[in-house]
């Protein structure tokens, strides 16, 4: 099918724009030469990327004999990025520029508001984040709780929230005259690694794990964010890796989310403490009920054998998991985000060594299992960088 004129245009926007902010300094024929394109379109295109503030010009470039280009790069100011996390017991949102550097964050206690009250605090939470920038918007990203159909911008199942089939991009799409892109925290959270992560990209696969109180996979494939058809795309937590394992929320038997979501862990722990007093989870702690993760690592760190073995139960779980997504998609980058993090290579070590029982030797070998780079913030940052590929060509 031929295109357009105009959609030639934009193609050609999206490339050369996407191209200096890959490259960094570039020159227009360095352009020319990486795109492919005619060098009066890589200058038509650059003249209107300047006159609309996206790009500068920033000096000559060395001399390699010839004549001297002048290096473009992006205004990484230019625009702002809104990003919202909606899946941490609290609201939180932040202005992002178009490297991931949050220039404004602000976080609102959500309490017990459910229903409107709910969604009247994002509202609330957006108004405020507006007001702290003077930059343009690109426009609004949201790391939402649960399955969401992103093709049409709906919350189908929010628990904590009240929310059914919320059409949230509908909403905010009317109420603020700006693009809103969604997907799910764990989504958002493998979005965040591949565009901000500190990660060199590569041709593997990458996997996001991201463990809360949930467990959740963000996939990008290609250099493409799998969202399902038109949802469910990584909802490892609820599938099944213990056999006649402990009732999950969703109503199954022994889901990945019973063993390695937070407070699975948190539970074990509480449960094991009973038998075993002379663990060090007990010398930071005057009853069960103040058991943290930060107990719990602070004891593995210590050498705890308790701590120890709880961690091997939950790595052993996510071997498992991890096997599964390798067996399916061939070789992959894996990462772990979340609160499971601060146990570190303790526990990478062990999903590793699991992963390796249950998969192709091959495979396994051709795979990395690491930590996230981003730390608490990379829903945020994911939420802002849907909006990259979609109102920009940039990824």
């Amino acid at each position: 099918m031929k295109i357009t004129p105009e959609q030639a245009r934009i193609q050609n926007r999206r490339l050369v724009l996407r191209t200096i902010y890959e490259e960094g300094n570039i020159s227009r024929a360095q352009i020319a030469r990486v795109t492919k394109l005619t060098r009066p379109t890589v200058s038509d295109v650059v003249a209107e990327l300047i006159d609309e503030g996206l790009v500068e010009e920033v000096g000559l470039a060395e001399s390699s004999g010839g004549r001297r280009g002048m290096l473009l790069r992006v205004l990484d100011d230019s625009r702002h990025l809104i990003g919202l996390d909606l899946g941490r017991g609290d609201f939180r949102g932040a202005v992002i520029n178009l490297r991931g550097v949050i220039r404004n964050q602000i976080e609102l206690p959500l309490a017990s508001k459910d229903g409107e009250a709910a969604l009247a605090l994002v509202y609330d939470l957006i108004d405020q984040l507006i007001e702290t920038t003077d930059r343009p918007l690109l426009g609004i990203g949201i790391g939402a709780p649960g399955p969401v159909d992103v093709m049409k911008g709906v919350m189908h199942h929010a628990v904590n929230l009240n929310w059914r089939n919320i059409p949230l991009r509908d909403l905010l799409q009317e109420r603020y005259k700006l693009p809103v892109h969604m997907a799910n925290d764990c989504q958002v959270a493998a979005m965040a690694e591949y565009t901000f992560g500190n990660s060199v990209k590569s041709s593997k696969n990458l996997i996001v794990i991201n463990i809360g109180y949930g467990v959740g996979a963000g996939i990008i494939i290609n250099n493409q964010l799998v969202y399902g058809s038109p949802l469910g795309a990584g909802e490892i937590g609820h599938v099944v890796v213990a056999e006649g394992g402990q009732r999950c929320t969703c109503g199954n038997f022994g889901c990945l989310e019973t063993l390695a979501s937070s407070r699975a862990i948190i539970l074990r722990a509480q449960d094991l403490i009973k038998k075993n007093p002379k663990s060090k989870i007990n010398e930071t702690i005057e009853s069960p009920d103040e058991i943290t993760l930060d107990v719990i690592c602070k004891a593995l760190n210590s050498d705890d054998e308790l701590a120890q073995q709880i961690i091997n139960e939950v790595g052993r779980s996510l071997g498992i998991a991890a096997a599964n997504l390798v067996g399916v998609l061939g070789s992959c980058r894996i990462l772990l985000a979340g609160s499971v993090t601060c146990f570190d290579e303790k526990l990478l070590v062990v999903i590793r060594e699991e992963m390796n029982k249950h998969v192709l030797s091959l495979t396994a070998q051709n795979s990395e299992i690491g930590r996230a780079s981003l730390g608490s913030n990379i829903v945020l940052l994911g939420a802002s960088a849907l909006l990259l590929p979609e109102e920009l060509g940039v990824f």
